[in-house]
């Protein structure tokens, strides 16, 4: 059943526009800007704008160069690196343990996921086991930050449509009861700094289990009035649906991952697929869309957010009691025999990895990162095409980047 069937929402007839978007992409990729002075009429009448990369819809220093005829675009480029900060090569210079913190800057949102990518990876080049404590931790506080991370992204979509700020303060109301469940266990409330290798730094203090119980069984309530408040509201419907189409061969072919390509209707998820972690003891569905339009990708991460209480209500209330961390890791002086890993996670944007390669001594020979926010940036101007100008903002929004990954 579609989620427009799930809502009780009829889709909307496709414009005209949409029905031609289809050639739009090919005819907009022949399409030459040619220098003014030698353009044609026709070439003349197009305009080439910049956003970014300091403009407030671009969700940070991001830059789209756009070409329109009218307000329709024919053109787009995304342009990188206005925040690179030479993660990878840092990260060769410095220990494996001395890199943890650095991954935190990556997807700011999520620096708990962030942390686990990188363990996961550094686990199988060390040949590290997890205790089972650890395995749950590391499910709920990852789980936690993929409520807090859709939340988010649904509020600010909401906003780039012009609405008032509304919907986002209810999404940051709630992530505020996560980050205080972040600050007790960790000390931070975005830089988390928490996984290790074969474990977690520390335990959960006393009376945190019964606090996420609360906050995780208060969510659902949450998504409901969340509901109620968008998913049938008329103008999100008449902005979300078929605009920004991007078919599932155009998804599978482009590597793109997460919500995004599950929007596509590809059933595809790493918590299904590798079954990392404990992820094959809990139950939960992958949610899919049917038409890989703007609406789909807001609902995806909707009904993902049901799914993630579900693991969360299961994990809290099984989580055993024991060790939270390899005794055999050894986190000083840590030098993993020679060798190459891949590590990887379903995080909430998508497909996060770390590919390492050790030659023995206390610092990676090479390390790369595979971040979603910049694979899936990679087919930004195939969605925009034939679309109109204001709607290219909300394609972007519903992409849900983090230049810290982007530019990384």
């Amino acid at each position: 059943m579609g989620f427009r069937e799930m809502t009780t929402i009829t889709s909307l007839p496709p414009t005209a526009a949409t029905e031609a978007s289809g050639t739009q992409s090919a005819a907009g990729r022949t399409c030459e800007i040619l220098p003014r002075p030698h353009a044609t009429d026709e070439e003349s009448d197009l305009l080439e704008v910049a956003m970014g990369p300091h403009h407030p819809s671009t969700h940070g220093v991001f830059r789209m160069d756009v070409v329109l005829d009218g307000e329709r675009v024919v053109k787009l480029k995304p342009v990188f690196g206005y925040l690179h900060r030479n993660h990878e090569k840092i990260a060769e210079q410095t220990t494996y343990l001395a890199s943890m913190p650095y991954t935190d800057r990556l997807d700011y949102f999520c620096s708990l996921t962030n942390n686990w990518a990188y363990a996961l990876s550094v686990e199988k080049l060390a040949g590290l086991q997890v205790p089972e404590r650890a395995e749950f931790i590391r499910v709920i506080t990852a789980e936690l930050t993929r409520l807090q991370n859709h939340a988010c992204l649904v509020g600010f979509l909401v906003q780039d449509m012009g609405a008032s700020g509304t919907p986002l303060m209810y999404a940051f109301r709630e992530r505020e009861r996560i980050l205080d469940l972040f600050e007790s266990l960790t000390g931070a409330r975005m830089m988390c700094n928490y996984m290790r290798f074969g474990g977690c730094r520390c335990d959960l203090p006393p009376g945190w289990l019964e606090q996420a119980r609360r906050v995780v069984d208060d969510t659902p309530r949450f998504i409901d009035e969340f509901e109620r408040l968008l998913a049938e509201n008329e103008i999100l419907m008449a902005r979300t649906q078929h605009i920004g189409v991007m078919p599932r061969e155009l998804a599978v072919n482009a590597s793109i991952t997460g919500p995004m390509l599950r929007a596509a209707g590809v059933n595809y998820d790493l918590r299904k697929v590798d079954r990392y972690g404990i992820y094959d003891r809990f139950e939960f569905k992958v949610p899919l869309g049917e038409h890989g339009d703007t609406y789909d990708r807001y609902m995806v991460r909707v009904l993902e957010m049901r799914e993630s209480v579900k693991i969360l209500q299961k994990a809290l209330a099984t989580i055993p009691e024991g060790p939270i961390i390899d005794p055999k890791a050894k986190l000083r002086g840590f030098r993993p025999k020679a060798g190459e890993a891949y590590g990887r996670i379903e995080a909430p944007k998508g497909e996060l990895g770390f590919y390492l390669i050790s030659d023995g001594g206390p610092n990676p020979y090479r390390y790369r990162v595979r971040p979603p926010s910049l694979i899936n940036l990679t087919i930004l101007e195939d969605m925009c095409l034939g679309q109109l100008v204001a709607d290219v903002v909300i394609i972007l929004g519903s992409v849900d980047i983090v230049l810290g990954e982007v530019d990384r």
